[in-house]
This record gives structure tokens, sequence and C-alpha cells, in this order.
């Protein structure tokens, strides 16, 4: 799996998950056709995301997760302060 968003010299890693592909807590549904095939599918994916979490955190990288529903300007305040802090400059400055 490969992150939507990386900042390298920081190693942050910004992965945006859909709700339905990702099983949004708030958000998840589940197709009534083929309902255990989705079931499988979606879990192999939440259990990818986990795996590749883990992955990046054990080699230094800090991952941030956005959900699709969350506000854009919220989210990007947010991965603003973390790649500040990691780099160092908690005023957010240059």
């Amino acid at each position: 799996m490969t992150a939507d968003i990386v900042f390298g010299p920081t190693k942050v890693a910004v992965f945006v998950d859909g709700c339905f592909w990702h099983r949004c807590p708030i958000h998840a549904t589940r197709p009534k056709a083929n309902g255990d095939w989705w079931d499988a599918k979606l879990q192999a994916n939440v259990k990818r995301d986990r795996r590749t979490e883990m992955q990046l955190k054990e080699n230094g990288w800090l991952v941030v997760r956005v959900w699709e529903h969350e506000s854009p300007v919220v989210a990007a305040a947010e991965i603003l302060r973390v790649v500040s802090e990691r780099r160092g400059n908690a005023t957010h400055g240059r």
C-alpha cells in the first residue's frame, strides 16, 4: 500500500481512507448482495492497513490517517502540526 501524501524528510505518511473501503466506524456500510464476499474483502483491506501502518512505524514513520468525511481544513491543520513537530518547529513557521 502506498501513502497518499508523504513528507519524506520528516517521515510522515498520510493516508486518506474512504469510508466504504476502509470500514469507517461512523459511515461503513455492508452491501446486501454478496455480503460474505464483501465482508472478507473489506476486512482484508483493514488488515492490510494495520500491517502497513505497523511496518511504517517500525521504520520510524509517523502515520496520519484521515477519513474522507473529515474536514479538509481540519485535516490539513493536523498534518501541518505533525510535520512541524517532526521538523522541530513547534510554531509552524518557516
